[in-house]
């Protein structure tokens, strides 16, 4: 990835703002410095897909945990075996997107445990949606992960019982 970025944000320091991130092409320079100068943060990469399934990795990781807990990240990481549980469902989500053929960005692993580090204090939206007796994202998150594991042939029990609990959640 290069070319104009948002300061401080990306895959290793994203603070759940998120930035639009645009493919690489001769206009694309222009569009970035124009969408930041805007605030709106950027970034160019000549792997879209990669970086948008490495934020949906993260946010498969905590959106469900911080959902059940009702915990921040930092908090949520010191839980008696919450980081192995974690692990494991980041594996099931690399191991997802890489049968489905995608190219993910630097190790996805690290950048996961990092976010407890640079988010510390963060809850999740879908902790925030539950807390509100709202619906949440979790079909998008953990339930894809799901979904596409069962078309590619890939295992998920880790994301499927994240996505189950949740939704039972979210029918009370």
């Amino acid at each position: 990835m290069s070319g104009p970025k948002w300061p401080g944000r990306g895959m290793s320091g994203t603070t759940g703002r998120g930035e639009l991130v645009i493919e690489r092409s001769k206009a694309s320079n222009d569009i970035a410095r124009a969408l930041i100068a805007a605030d709106v943060p950027t970034e160019i990469s000549d792997n879209v897909r990669g970086v948008l399934w490495a934020k949906l990795i993260t946010n498969c990781a905590y959106n469900a945990l911080s959902a059940i807990t009702q915990l921040p990240y930092g908090r949520l990481v010191k839980g008696e075996g919450i980081t192995a549980v974690m692990h494991d469902n980041v594996d099931e989500c690399v191991a997802v997107a890489k049968t489905d053929g995608v190219t993910l960005p630097g190790d996805v692993d690290v950048a996961v445990r990092k976010i407890a580090e640079t988010a510390a204090g963060q809850y999740a939206s879908t902790a925030q949606d539950l807390a509100r007796g709202k619906r949440s994202e979790i079909d998008h998150l953990n339930g894809f992960i799901v979904r596409r594991g069962e078309a590619l042939g890939v295992a998920t029990p880790a994301n499927r019982l994240l996505h189950a609990i949740v939704k039972l959640i979210e029918s009370k």
